[in-house]
């Protein structure tokens, strides 16, 4: 099966350098799009070529479908990578790449939009065998139906988006009084954010951990998984931290989420990569919770246990090469884990745009930084916080741990405020590294009097 000869790039940041790399080892050109404000940014000083698309703002640019798809035809580009955020998960501009007959490389927009709509995912996986949170079959209509399965699944409960993540939209109702205030805050966020109010209910578990399962399928049918990543380390809903593999699971455990994690994707039709995430109680119960068809934030620490280039990969499936290893190939060595460096206030997480007067990353056995930033680089205030994402790896989790404890001590970024504070508070925490935590880790910190993590 020939590859490609020439990939767009739909993104920017860490990720955008991170395609063009996979891109450069298979021998295969790249042009990297960009706004007007991100003329200097690294993607485009690496890419083969590169176009502007649009001023600063997001939606003349980045979201501009019209603008990259006309990128993409006047550099005869026959694929378009995505990324992640922007237009990854979007079925529409998908569509638009097929009817100007180029390939999207990532799922099927059938795939994306069940992925989209996690109360349609829900009802996919319930309706094939896979356990889910006990909840709402589809979108809540309103505050009347919602407390009548309130009450039928026993408060507490979460309000979740059925368009979208991130904890937009997201309440937890812990009284029935509270409900109808809470449901329609939900809606409004949850409108505002997707442009669709849809809601779903689920049963609130309190203590769970948030672990997800990477899977591979090509268009023959064939899916195997990568293993699973913990990311229970969380502010508001947002990853800060990701472990593979999930260290403190009892026996067998790896094959359960792993079965399951095909199982799901085998009820999609799934094709491409993807993450099935899961949620786990403290019965080791687990539930599916969504589904994220694109390459995660978070791919890397995978990548460093498996030793499987998970972008390259994608690439060749969506060329139509089929999967060239079976799940018994699939070997996991070592502990892997990843901070996510933000430019922001280690303390409020406020952003903190500016130029980077100097910028010097760890380095050393088992350590990677996936960065677009540079010394001399200004971070704009108009698009997401991350500038780098620190992965190391160990022979164990401990060696793990505290290689990461000396890269982040490496780390100098000045010029900006950076969460590299905040992520050795974490590394040093003896809860953290006992693996006694779970996704209400920083919130009982916090509640306990504790000096804020």
């Amino acid at each position: 099966m020939k590859l490609f000869k020439k990939v767009l790039i739909a993104n920017r940041g860490e990720i955008a350098v991170r395609v063009i790399r996979a891109c450069r080892e298979l021998g295969i050109k790249t042009v990297a799009v960009y706004s007007e404000i991100d003329r200097d940014a690294l993607h485009v000083r690496l890419a083969d070529e590169s176009v502007c698309i649009g001023p600063a703002s997001s939606a003349q640019s980045y979201l501009n479908i019209p603008a990259i798809i006309s990128s993409a035809e006047i550099t005869d580009s026959e694929a378009i990578h995505p990324g992640y955020g922007f237009l990854a998960e979007n079925p529409h501009f998908t569509e638009a790449c097929s009817t100007s007959g180029i390939t999207f490389i990532g799922p099927t927009p059938d795939n994306i939009r069940i992925g989209g709509d996690k109360a349609k995912a829900r009802q996919v996986m319930k309706k094939k065998g896979v356990p889910v949170v006990p909840g709402s079959d589809g979108p809540v209509s309103d505050e009347e139906n919602a407390l009548k399965i309130a009450k039928k699944i026993g408060l507490p409960v979460i309000l979740k988006a059925a368009a979208g993540g991130g904890g937009k939209g997201m309440r937890i109702v812990n009284e029935e009084k509270d409900l109808g205030n809470l449901f329609h805050m939900a809606h409004r966020e949850t409108l505002a954010a997707f442009g669709n109010g849809d809601l779903y209910m689920e049963k609130y578990l309190p203590e769970i951990r948030h672990i997800e399962v990477q899977i591979l399928a090509d268009n023959k049918g064939n899916i195997v998984h990568l293993g699973e990543r913990d990311c229970s380390v969380q502010r508001r809903h947002q990853k800060l931290i990701e472990e593979a593999p999930f260290a403190f699971a009892p026996p067998r455990f790896r094959k359960q989420i792993g079965d399951l994690a095909i199982k799901a994707a085998k009820a999609m039709r799934y094709k491409n990569i993807g993450t099935i995430e899961f949620i786990v109680d403290k019965e080791w119960n687990i539930y599916f919770m969504e589904i994220n068809t694109r390459v995660q934030v978070e791919h890397p620490v995978t990548e460093m246990i498996t030793g499987v280039d998970i972008i390259k990969e994608q690439i060749k499936l969506a060329a139509g090469e089929p999967l060239s290893f079976k799940q018994h190939n699939v070997k996991f060595s070592g502990h892997s884990i990843e901070c996510r460096i933000n430019a922001e206030d280690p303390e409020r997480f406020v952003p903190s745009p500016g130029k980077i007067t100097l910028f010097i990353p760890p380095g050393g056995p088992g350590v990677r930084v996936d960065t677009a930033a540079y010394t001399g680089w200004t971070v704009p205030a108009h698009y997401d916080s991350l500038i780098a994402k620190l992965i190391v790896y160990g022979k164990d989790r401990e060696e793990a741990a505290a290689r990461m404890r000396r890269a982040l001590d490496e780390f100098i970024v000045e010029g900006i405020k950076t969460t590299i504070p905040f992520h050795k508070k974490i590394l040093n925490d003896p809860d953290f590294l006992s693996g006694n935590f779970n996704t209400s880790f920083l919130e009982k910190k916090n509640e306990a009097g504790k000096k804020p993590l």
